[in-house]
């Protein structure tokens, strides 16, 4: 049985109840997580713990938070005051759940649906999306690391261009795989809107609704975006649905063409308008 999961974000004991819900088993079942695995949550080193304990069972891809561990534990960005990752940071084993981190991916595929954390522009198809993805991975598992995490953040380049090249291509694609919410036909990127998708700004739209991108007729799931909530149509599944905030946390069977949702409910761990 395979399972698409939401975002956990350190949240370890809901985690563990929807693994109880789904009753999984590791010699049976597989679990694909669709990033932003800690931060914001209150038990982001049990997450991982947790899931590094599943072996070959757990899928996972990196999200936004994922590589803002990263980016903090290399000295490259400062902790945010709602961070909760102090205790991997100051872990004796620090090295050990960085070097494990960095080995995921960014994009996958699962019983023929695109896995990614948050979205993809309308210019690329599944293959272009699955081997720009890979480029990155390559990159944030060699030395060049430390030196990405310094200029990963910011939004330029705004829009795609098969041209781009070194670290503003490698910024791009992680923007649009691990941030992207709303954009233009042409690939603009906008992320300053984190309301739903009736929120979009003028000439922008939710990426996943322009009628002309490439990846169209692929079945995509994706996270990262809560205020979509769970939408659940036979080419699409969103399945961010606000743990962190206090809302649910969402596993999706997926395998023989099934849909079968499971949520269990969650303590609030950070108060909404936060940084998601």
């Amino acid at each position: 049985m395979h399972y698409l999961i939401g975002d956990l974000q350190g949240c370890c004991d809901a985690f563990e109840r929807l693994l109880a819900e789904i009753d999984f088993s590791p010699s049976r079942d597989r679990l694909h997580v669709l990033g932003d695995l800690v931060n914001r949550g209150p038990a982001s080193l049990p997450t991982l713990e947790r899931l590094r304990g599943l072996g070959d069972a757990v899928t996972c891809l990196l999200g936004n938070h994922d590589l803002h561990l990263l980016a903090v534990a290399h000295g490259v960005r400062r902790p945010h005051r709602s961070d909760t990752l102090e205790a991997i940071l100051t872990s004796p084993a620090r090295d050990g759940w960085l070097e494990w981190l960095r080995q995921h991916k960014l994009a996958d595929s699962a019983c023929g649906w695109l896995t990614v954390h948050a979205g993809i522009v309308p210019q690329w198809d599944v293959a272009r999306t699955l081997r720009l993805a890979a480029e990155v991975e390559t990159m944030l598992r060699s030395d060049a690391l430390p030196h990405f995490l310094e200029v990963m953040y910011g939004n330029e380049p705004s829009r795609w261009d098969e041209g781009l090249m070194g670290v503003s291509r490698w910024r791009f694609i992680v923007n649009v795989l691990t941030r992207l919410r709303f954009c233009a036909a042409d690939g603009t990127l906008e992320f300053t809107t984190k309301d739903g998708a009736d929120a979009a700004p003028a000439g922008f739209a939710p990426w996943f609704e322009h009628p002309e991108r490439a990846s169209r007729g692929q079945p995509v799931a994706f996270g990262h975006w809560s205020t979509l909530g769970l939408i659940n149509r036979p080419d699409l599944l969103t399945i961010d649905t606000g743990c962190v905030w206090g809302g649910t946390l969402t596993a999706v069977r997926i395998d023989g063409g099934r849909r079968e949702v499971v949520q269990v409910a969650c303590t609030q761990a950070q108060r909404p308008g936060g940084t998601a």
